[in-house]
């Protein structure tokens, strides 16, 4: 009964209405000119800050390397205006591989006239060894650039110095501070720069990480923590032919806690062990006086690894042979990284900075793969920690193919300059 003849006379406005919100979300879609202009005549530069790291070999335990290559990332951050540092560690947590010298790392900050807290990390070292970049040195074929180390992780490093180049050329400074850490011995589960990647996020509104991003350029807000557990058994030797009952052996007693440790995997909440290698003995006539073992260990949450690590020490204080010793070590090589809201709030923000380059973004909040130090980044901040944020690529620890694509370098310096200023001005909350 409620239709008068003044209906018809709402549709104008209406179309009108809907023509502009239309509008209004293409204008959006639309990238901004000069960032995307300076963005494109960034990639030469880059390709060329590449070229040098990848012709610098920087392996985690080549000191010389790396202090080379620290040498060449500080003085670009130099160049651009931060205050920098190279840093040598100081307080090394040690792993059972951890080497007596750990490298530098770089601490660059610039200051800026806002409040925001902004932290870029990537690592300067790879898993390779001295003398193996005359296989793979840098080279550009078709739509790849390949090179020893250019996905994992030099190829972040040029990033980060590239996208502080942009900054500076937009005469950007409305951030409070932009920190830049690159550290010596991420593939090595960074036992010198773990605390102070810890230490220096902590009061950080983002942590952008720009380890690779996969053959499609995936963000990343979980990964899953690594540890390992080992064993140590102590018995005693003795003849195994004429009087076997006067040793301990070692071998049975590490037989027995291997096995009755081997179900503390927990797959529904992803905490995983695998007992993966185990050594014994010396001789076949000999009773063997120790054993030892180690294992692989997994998991998605920090707390996991703790009710893991107090699960082991109960199991051994069950022993088969009285007189036999065990001793376990546990080491969390790299906690988990979470997700949590403001990760996937930022992450959420940069896919609508790729639709603008009308392109997609992935974002994964489900943790597959190895460890990264974003997880230490995240273990005291309330931030947003981010994942992925360097180049497209495949190979890492390879020694023949590793490459990162071409086409990602223009989107990944818009993506993470646009992060940059949307966070610094509010448009990013």
């Amino acid at each position: 009964m409620f239709r008068s003849h003044s209906a018809p006379s709402l549709v104008g406005p209406l179309l009108a209405s809907l023509w502009l919100a239309c509008a209004a979300t293409i204008a959006h879609a639309e990238p901004i000119p000069d960032v995307h202009a300076l963005a494109q005549k960034e990639q030469q530069p880059l390709l060329d800050t590449l070229r040098d790291l990848v012709s610098i070999e920087s392996g985690s335990k080549d000191l010389d390397g790396l202090n080379q290559i620290a040498e060449r990332v500080a003085a670009q951050l130099k160049q651009l205006g931060g205050t920098v540092e190279i840093l040598q560690p100081t307080e090394i947590y040690r792993l059972d591989d951890t080497p007596e010298k750990i490298g530098p790392a770089v601490r660059a900050v610039f200051k800026g006239t806002g409040s925001k807290r902004i932290m870029l990390i990537a690592h300067m070292d790879t898993v390779y060894l001295k003398g193996m970049l005359k296989d793979q040195p840098f080279r550009i074929d078709g739509d790849k650039a390949y090179g020893l180390g250019i996905a994992d992780d030099k190829q972040g490093v040029a990033l980060i110095l590239h996208t502080v180049a942009l900054l500076q050329k937009l005469n950007f400074k409305d951030f409070g501070t932009l920190t830049v850490l690159t550290n010596g011995d991420e593939e090595i589960s960074s036992p010198g720069w773990r605390s102070t990647i810890t230490r220096f996020a902590a009061d950080q509104d983002v942590v952008f990480s720009f380890e690779g991003g996969g053959t499609d350029g995936t963000l990343r807000l979980a990964t899953s923590g690594i540890g390992s557990a080992y064993l140590t058994v102590q018995g005693k030797s003795s003849h195994a032919g004429a009087r076997p009952e006067g040793g301990v052996n070692a071998l049975y007693e590490l037989s027995h806690q291997v096995l009755q440790m081997k179900d503390l995997s927990r797959p529904e909440q992803g905490l995983k062990l695998n007992w993966t290698v185990a050594k014994s003995g010396t001789n076949r006539n000999v009773i063997p006086a120790e054993a030892t073992a180690q294992a692989d260990a997994r998991a998605l949450k920090v707390a996991d690894f703790d009710e893991l690590e107090k699960a082991l020490r109960d199991k051994i204080r069950n022993r088969l042979l009285p007189d036999s010793k065990v001793d376990l070590k546990f080491e969390v090589r790299r906690p988990p990284l979470e997700a949590n809201d403001a990760s996937r709030g930022v992450a959420a923000y940069g896919k609508t900075i790729y639709q603008e380059l009308g392109l997609s973004l992935k974002v994964d909040e489900k943790a597959t793969g190895g460890g990264t130090d974003a997880a230490f980044a995240a273990l005291k901040t309330k931030g947003a920690v981010v994942e992925g944020m360097g180049l497209s690529g495949f190979g890492a620890h390879s020694n023949d193919a590793e490459y990162v694509q071409l086409n990602s370098i223009v989107p990944r310096l818009y993506l993470a300059t646009r992060m940059i200023m949307d966070l610094s001005t509010g448009k990013l909350k």
